[in-house]
């Protein structure tokens, strides 16, 4: 008998309820309450969260050694503590407010769906993000001339698609050595938690989730582009299987609202008393392209509502708008511009694996005095 864990069976679509792996996945990893997009930033214990592989344990942090290797001048590890003294002896640190958002989220709401963490659209989440930007550490490596990119390794392991690995993610040596990559080792204040890459992690801004690796404990430069599963086996835009792809990396404009009124348990459907009902949502975009406008509907009557810009390139923006409820079903969306003319679609666009789906949320409010 082969074993099932790394000898898988072909995945396969999915329609109607949820399968015991997907609520399972479900159970380990929390969205954003949609209310608290009230906050510009982010309760920590409202951050979306989506771990592959177990969380490590760490047992001291400042002894955490992150390994520097490959093509480069004479290899080296180096202590979080030492990182610390560097950054603050050398006026190196910095915090940035930035909105990560999971390359899956939506993928619950296409038809049929890819059989994963089944995310509808509550994977998104602001924090500021402190450490210092990576180039400080990399202009101490002596990079060769064919460093072509670098691999960032986290501590957790585990199966994928049948393949054991640990979980890592490269960026070109242009991209790597950005302003604004950093690695971070508080969370809005606080040391991260042990679930958000603690003791200290990758911060992309501007790019999907999947390119901040947590836990990071190796750097490797390599000379050629990496294949590691995590970089071509997933996290790749395929309209079927028979296409090579394309990688996914900065986040496509999308908006939020969120939902008036009160809420069912179990449906989250939403109750409002009749008359002026103010929205609130939040909206953001990639590669520190800032929000446009934003355009509100009620029952596809397409409304522009007030823009509250983010004084954070790589941060959301809030939204508000006032609707006057009457009596009866409503179905209420959002849809965002940002700086460079990308508009959120309609419909969802079709990925075989769910990612990017950044179509319009829909709200169903039922309006009625109580």
């Amino acid at each position: 008998m082969q074993n099932p864990i790394l000898n898988p069976p072909a995945k396969q679509h999915q329609h109607g309820g949820y399968s015991v792996s997907e609520v399972t996945l479900a159970n380990r990893n929390n969205g954003t309450l949609l209310e608290t997009l009230h906050h510009d930033v982010t309760p920590i214990g409202a951050h979306y969260l989506l771990n592959h592989f177990d969380v490590p344990y760490v047992h001291n942090a400042l002894d955490w050694k992150i390994a520097i290797e490959g093509e480069v001048a004479q290899p080296f590890s180096v202590t979080l503590n030492e990182i610390l003294k560097q950054a603050t002896v050398n006026n190196q640190t910095r915090t940035q407010r930035v909105t990560l958002e999971c390359a899956g989220n939506g993928r619950a709401n296409l038809a049929p769906r890819w059989p994963s963490q089944p995310w509808q659209v509550e994977a998104v989440g602001t924090s500021d993000w402190f450490g210092m930007p990576l180039k400080y550490l990399l202009e101490n490596t002596a990079l060769k001339s064919n460093a072509r990119e670098i691999v960032f390794y986290g501590k957790d392991k585990g199966i994928d698609g049948g393949n054991i690995h640990h979980f890592a993610r490269s960026l070109s040596v242009k991209d790597a050595m950005h302003d604004d990559v950093m690695l971070a080792w508080q969370m809005n204040g606080q040391p991260l938690l042990p679930q958000h890459g603690f003791p200290v992690r990758l911060i992309v801004p501007g790019w999907y989730g999947m390119a901040s690796v947590k836990w990071l404990n190796k750097i490797q430069v390599i000379d050629h582009s990496f294949n590691g599963h995590q970089q071509t086996g997933t996290y790749v835009y395929q309209k079927d299987k028979a296409e090579n792809g394309e990688p996914v990396t900065s986040i496509r404009v999308k908006s939020l609202l969120i939902p008036p009124g009160i809420p069912d348990w179990s449906s989250r459907k939403r109750l409002v008393q009749p008359g002026v009902v103010t929205l609130t949502g939040r909206a953001w975009s990639g590669d520190g392209a800032g929000i446009k406008k934003v355009k509100w509907c009620c029952d596809d009557v397409w409304q522009t509502a007030t823009l509250h810009p983010s004084t954070d390139k790589y941060a959301w923006c809030k939204w508000t708008a006032n609707w006057t409820a009457t009596p009866g079903k409503h179905i209420l969306s959002c849809r965002a511009t940002d700086a460079n003319g990308n508009i959120q679609p309609l419909t969802p666009p079709w990925d075989i694996a769910g990612f990017g789906n950044n179509a319009v949320q829909q709200v169903e409010v039922w309006c009625e005095a109580y």
